[in-house]
């Protein structure tokens, strides 16, 4: 949706609260102030591009160890059979993200739940349901894993480097995390809604969100854009099986590169022999695939067996619970008078 950029405020509120959202009792009014607009015209504006899709929500992404457990699955799905299989995957509560790509492994899909037993049971149960075996790729280490990046460009810059693993949410504060996955409610006084849900003061979840920004348990804490609506509609997952003693260092070369967004190790499984993974996204195929390019010679990483999995189609995509329940799409203690961005 590139007529999106059309108004510059649409841009603005798009693109320059992604990381730095005001942890302050009244966000939009701190917002409308640096941009000279009234505290009312920037809700309303968030209440429209989130109507049209472009805002998934406002809230925050967990770090990796926060809590929780995901795990990047594929299957090598019969043509004929890829949109019932897809639709199998899509209808599972604990499934966040499920993408055709461009691979004999053609659906690819994140599942996220509280505990790893009970993500490997939902992964159990779809393998029972679609007849078919996943691949089950673990997170081992996280070198670069960062979607706010600037809407301006062709490809998407990079923003900093996050760390390797977080501090994890302490049982007492799930239920403010919860409402942090679930997205801030659009409203004037908004974490004074969290508050209420969390049983805790406004002041109390100011401070606990800064803390978990302080000490990486929130990689970033803003506005979760949907790429493919606003014209960021190509992307490529490229692969590498580099030795395991030298994975670490490849991935920390290829986490600064340009245009790299995600960058982290996996396991291995069933004949998958690549360990090494990066996400880079753009405007136009040529655009990404030269990108991708330039990342590999950046990186030193010609030497190794790799695949380009560029994604064909989007079949889900939404946020990920770790801390709240999947099957539900709000939760109405944490939402306020318009509802959750969800």
């Amino acid at each position: 949706m590139d007529a999106v950029f059309a108004d510059p405020l649409d841009l603005a509120l798009l693109n320059d609260w992604q990381h730095g959202f005001p942890l302050q009792p009244q966000p939009f009014a701190a917002i409308g102030a640096r941009l000279g607009v009234p505290a009312a015209e920037v809700l309303a504006r968030y209440r429209v591009l989130q109507a049209q899709g472009v805002v998934s929500r406002i809230g925050g992404a967990f770090g990796a160890g926060a809590g929780g457990a995901a795990l990047l699955c594929a299957f090598a799905v019969p043509p004929a059979r890829l949109d019932e299989v897809a639709a199998i995957v899509s209808a599972q509560p604990g499934v966040n993200h499920n993408y055709e790509r461009e691979h004999a492994y053609n659906l690819w899909f994140v599942i996220t739940g509280a505990e790893p037993a009970a993500v490997h049971a939902a992964v159990d149960a779809l393998d029972a349901a679609s007849g078919l075996r996943p691949l089950r790729l673990p997170m081992l280490r996280p070198y670069r894993i960062d979607l706010g990046f600037d809407l301006r460009g062709t490809i998407a810059a990079r923003g900093p480097v996050g760390r390797a693993a977080a501090e994890p949410v302490h049982a007492a504060d799930r239920p403010l995390a919860a409402c942090v996955e679930l997205g801030l409610p659009l409203v004037e006084h908004p974490y004074a809604v969290w508050a209420q849900g969390s049983s805790r003061s406004e002041a109390d979840v100011l401070g606990t969100l800064q803390r978990w920004l302080a000490q990486g348990t929130l990689r970033r804490f803003g506005v979760v854009v949907r790429h493919h609506e606003t014209g960021f509609a190509h992307n490529a997952m490229t692969v590498f099986d580099v030795p395991d003693e030298r994975v670490d260092a490849c991935g920390e070369r290829l986490a600064v590169q340009p245009g790299v967004t995600l960058a982290y190790r996996r396991g291995r499984d069933n004949g998958w022999c690549y360990n090494l993974y990066c996400m880079v996204h753009g405007r136009d195929r040529a655009a990404v695939a030269a990108a991708v390019d330039a990342a590999i010679d950046g990186a030193g990483l010609g030497a190794w067996p790799r695949a380009r999995l560029f994604s064909r189609r989007r079949f889900k995509q939404c946020g990920a619970r770790y801390f709240g329940a999947a099957a539900q799409p709000a939760d109405a203690r944490c939402a306020g008078a318009e509802g959750v961005t969800a």
